[in-house]
């Protein structure tokens, strides 16, 4: 068995008797001596082959990332190296031995690689022995590590629901496994273990948690793939307090034990919803930067501009955030590109006002004197401070605008990247309507208990609020949760809204249905996301950068090779035809 780490060799333990083992990362022959940098999981030691040994030609054969065992004495080099950790000393070999040899790899072992992702993907084996993703995995190891101790001393019993469950009406699209015993039936994969962890209530664990894979048949973007994992927790006899409490330790221990960085202090700023979208523009604010949205609807309520006027009359909003002594840092293109931007997000366009010793921008000679000072004064406008202001429905406005005011301070850095500034966002309406389908869905979470329990659905639905909370961190969610809603009539009573009748909800949740009518205790819990977690921790933009073995950004495994077809032998035991 391997004994020695070859990265944790130092001045004292010239004269040891080693062996070593690892890879070949470079060779080097100067003037007969042979250097050879042997790494292993640990970092690098250099060892020394001289001429005339008998393995001195076998040496001289080895390639990058053959593998190879090593005897020799440790010796204080001559010529050190500060830029690693076992620079002051090298291997003498004694012995040497070739374990495996290496075809030319197709990109080199080094942490500032140009190869291309879908080339690294395809070789992962090779791109794990980079320092930055080995260093991302073994993070991710110790952060595991971490949380479970700390879930176990919260009194949290660790168990592991099914992997093929059944379909659900409700959510992303899942992935299905056809079944060969029932032929036309199919098991899909767990999108979240969100009934299993109400069942587990039911059956009186009372604080249950796991580390849990999730299964979404979404198109992949830099902080989602089609399998992520989570630390899936659920709590009986609890409120929305207990539940953020317990979210809050786990986010802070996390973030100040594994970061660097400053991690914002317990208890957590709380928003609510509509909070967060009106200053915001969006339910997962970054709270690094101030650059809040503000409503100047009312100082255009006689306004002579056409624009603003067909707006207040059809009864839209009319909103705006000051970029701070930002005036002369965006041109006419810069404009554009920002104009361009929140088109793309419906709006109808971009109007601004630059203030400085003479106002200028696209509404500078449309609005009154009158209106430009009360724009100023109102927001508090300086010199050299640009105005941003997007007009139309609420939705359309706060979206925009909050996609802008990310944008502008990615321009301008304006987010202070030695911080992690957490916050919860709770009280998210139950429903909201999909103007695409003219109908109601849930806004979040359908298992969530509403506001006000059964009296919620007497007043207008556009008012219910539920118990569901997300946490938040530098623009990013890293966690959902909900108080769960474990009286039946109230649950069916939510699906009826969004389309589905009591019988259709009771035959596709009937586990839950069934369950409930036995005992159900209130419960509640979360899910924090334990990719984003780490690429936060790690400063990576791309979750596929702290996984050891994702999908490619078109969702395939290059390296394995699937989505890949099945043999006609497969699809008639399967009782499936493709079409």
């Amino acid at each position: 068995m391997k004994k020695y780490n070859n990265g944790e060799f130092k001045i004292e333990n010239v004269g040891e008797e080693v062996e070593l083992y690892g890879w070949v990362q470079r060779k080097r022959n100067l003037g007969g001596l042979i250097f050879i940098d042997l790494r292993d999981k640990s970092g690098i030691i250099q060892i020394v082959i001289r001429p005339g040994q008998d393995f001195y030609d076998l040496a001289s054969s080895f390639k990058n990332e053959s593998v190879i065992r090593v005897v020799g004495e440790i010796v204080e080099r001559e010529s050190k190296n500060k830029n690693i950790p076992t620079g002051e000393v090298e291997v003498n070999v004694k012995e040497l031995e070739l374990l495996a040899t290496s075809e030319d790899i197709p990109f080199e072992i080094v942490d500032d690689t140009t190869a291309l992702e879908d080339t690294r993907l395809k070789y992962r084996y090779l791109d794990i022995r980079r320092n930055k993703l080995k260093n991302n995995l073994l993070l991710r190891n110790d952060v595991l590590h971490f949380i479970r101790n700390k879930m176990y001393d919260l009194g949290f019993i660790e168990i592991q629901t099914p992997i093929l469950t059944a379909s659900s009406p409700e959510g992303a699209r899942d992935f299905v496994v056809p079944s060969r015993n029932f032929k036309g039936k199919f098991y899909a994969l767990p999108q979240a273990p969100q009934i299993y962890k109400e069942l587990l209530m039911v059956g009186g664990l009372e604080k249950y948690f796991q580390v849990a894979p999730c299964f979404r048949d979404e198109d992949p973007r830099a902080d989602r793939t089609l399998e992520f994992y989570q630390l899936d927790l659920e709590m009986s006899f609890v409120e929305e307090d207990d539940v953020l409490a317990v979210g809050e330790d786990i986010f802070y221990d996390v973030f100040s034990t594994f970061s660097n960085k400053k991690v914002s202090p317990k208890p957590f700023r709380r928003l609510s919803y509509k909070e967060a979208i009106d200053n915001y523009g969006t339910d997962k604010p970054d709270l690094r930067y101030e650059m809040l949205i503000q409503d100047i609807t009312n100082l255009f309520q006689d306004t002579e501009f056409s624009v603003f006027k067909k707006v207040i009359e059809e009864k839209g909003i009319i909103n705006a955030i000051v970029v701070k002594n930002a005036a002369d840092k965006y041109s006419r293109k810069n404009m554009d590109e920002l104009t361009d931007l929140v088109k793309k997000r419906q709006a109808s366009g971009l109007a601004f006002l630059k203030y400085n010793e003479e106002v200028t921008g696209s509404l500078a000679k449309v609005l009154s004197e009158k209106e430009i000072e009360a724009v100023k004064e109102q927001l508090k406008v300086e010199n050299n401070d640009l105005v941003l202001i997007i007009s139309g429905e609420r939705k359309i406005v706060k979206t925009a605008l909050g996609v802008l005011r990310v944008k502008v301070a990615a321009d301008l850095d304006l987010a202070d990247k030695n911080r992690l500034e957490m916050c919860i966002v709770n009280d998210f309406p139950m429903f909201e309507y999909d103007e695409a389908n003219q109908k109601w869905d849930f806004c979040h979470n359908p298992f969530s208990m509403p506001h006000g329990g059964a009296k919620a659905y007497e007043g207008n639905l556009e008012d219910i609020l539920a118990y569901q909370y997300d946490f938040v961190c530098n623009g990013n969610e890293m966690a959902s949760g909900a108080i769960r809603n474990h009286d039946l009539d109230l649950l069916a009573k939510g699906f009826e809204i969004v389309g589905y009748n009591r019988d259709y909800v009771e035959n596709k949740f009937k586990s839950i249905f069934t369950a409930f009518k036995y005992g159900c205790p209130p419960h509640g819990g979360m899910a924090p996301g334990i990719d984003r977690i780490l690429m936060l921790i790690q400063d990576e933009q791309n979750l596929r950068e702290v996984q050891a073995f994702p999908p490619s950004a078109s969702g395939q495994d290059l390296m394995m090779g699937s989505p890949s077809e099945l043999e006609p032998y497969q699809l008639e035991e399967l009782g499936i035809k493709v079409s």
